[in-house]
């Protein structure tokens, strides 16, 4: 079986996704890639994260002919081979449609500096992308233009991805931006946030560099994973 490390890792990232509430039903989608062939193993579409096995995780090019898989890729194949054409050292991407997420996408706003742990991203806030139907080159590549040094990115009225080193990593920023996304919520209902300024986030970046074991370093810093 191709690549099937990472398709058992998929497995189990695809169950975490529903069990952490970051995603519902058969939304979203996971992705790793293996950058020796440029081969990307990918959730097939629409089936049940509970139930995934490694032989349901497809093996798609960088041109989405199958590799190896019987089932259906992803509807976002497109999406996910533009975030590894983005920058090279980018080995995973996670699509979720996690509530608070969602909720801020869906008001055209970025997720903000309403705390520290945003700097996670490697930028003081998370942009968004203008909308685009699900599942077509016309998003991936809006996506592509708008996500910038950062390693998150809203999609307007749809939901969030997020890239990493690895599944982890990227996983673990999806978690980090729906907290914050959640909790920049509820300030606002409250009455106006306190944002924290672009050169204390940078600060925290840099902090950030020399944070946890260094065996962990393709890890995010899963405050909430």
């Amino acid at each position: 079986m191709l690549m099937k490390k990472e398709r058992e890792e998929i497995c189990a990232y695809s169950k975490k996704l529903v069990e952490d509430n970051l995603t519902k039903g058969t939304a979203g989608n996971i992705s790793i890639i293996n950058r020796e062939f440029n081969y990307i193993a990918i959730t097939p579409s629409g089936m049940n994260y509970l139930e995934l096995k490694p032989e349901d995780i497809v093996v798609i090019d960088m041109s989405k002919n199958i590799i190896e898989g019987n089932r259906k890729p992803s509807s976002e194949c497109d999406l996910h081979i533009y975030m590894y054409k983005l920058r090279d050292s980018i080995n995973s991407v996670v699509h979720t449609h996690s509530i608070y997420c969602t909720v801020l996408a869906s008001m055209k706003q970025t997720i903000k500096p309403v705390h520290y742990v945003l700097a996670d991203v490697g930028a003081a806030e998370v942009p968004i992308s203008p909308y685009h139907t699900y599942g077509t080159k016309e998003l991936a590549k809006s996506v592509y233009n708008t996500i910038g040094e950062c390693n998150a990115c809203l999609m307007e009225n749809h939901g969030i991805i997020t890239v990493g080193k690895s599944l982890n990593a990227a996983y673990g920023l999806a978690a980090t931006c729906e907290w914050v996304s959640e909790i920049q919520w509820k300030c606002l209902c409250a009455g106006t946030p306190n944002y924290l300024s672009k050169n204390e986030i940078d600060v925290v970046i840099d902090k950030f560099k020399s944070y946890g074991q260094k065996e962990e370093l393709n890890k995010s810093k899963n405050y909430f994973s």
